[in-house]
């Protein structure tokens, strides 16, 4: 399924959430992204509709197989995109990581690949 920027960030977000305290909440998400409680609850109501999150009747969210292998694959290319603006450019590292956040929904495969093969060359 095609899944927008935004769809691609709350994903994310939420696998990172889970790494670091075990647990996610539609709260901790509005709150590690700044948005309104609202608009988070309407993000992840796509986000179940489209099968990629499920919603404990306690309120954890959890990531279904698609959504965990989608949020993966993103985190992954944030890692390496921001990796490689480092290694090869010299950018601060908190200049790399908000430049991948924008990069890794728009980069082809072929490039992300490339510079993949950079990263792990030369790490």
């Amino acid at each position: 399924m095609k899944l927008h920027e935004s769809g691609e960030n709350y994903l994310e977000t939420i696998l990172l959430l889970r790494k670091k305290s075990g647990y996610v909440r539609a709260v901790d998400v509005a709150n590690e992204l700044n948005f309104s409680k609202p608009s988070v609850s309407r993000a992840l109501g796509i986000l179940k509709s489209a099968g990629f999150v499920r919603i404990e009747p306690s309120g954890n969210i959890l990531l279904t197989d698609s959504g965990e292998k989608r949020a993966a694959a993103v985190y992954e290319r944030h890692r390496i995109i921001s990796c490689f603006l480092v290694l090869t450019l010299g950018v601060s590292p908190e200049v790399a990581a908000a430049d991948a956040c924008r990069i890794e929904h728009i980069i082809s495969r072929e490039s992300f690949e490339r510079i993949r093969g950079y990263v792990e060359q030369n790490s």
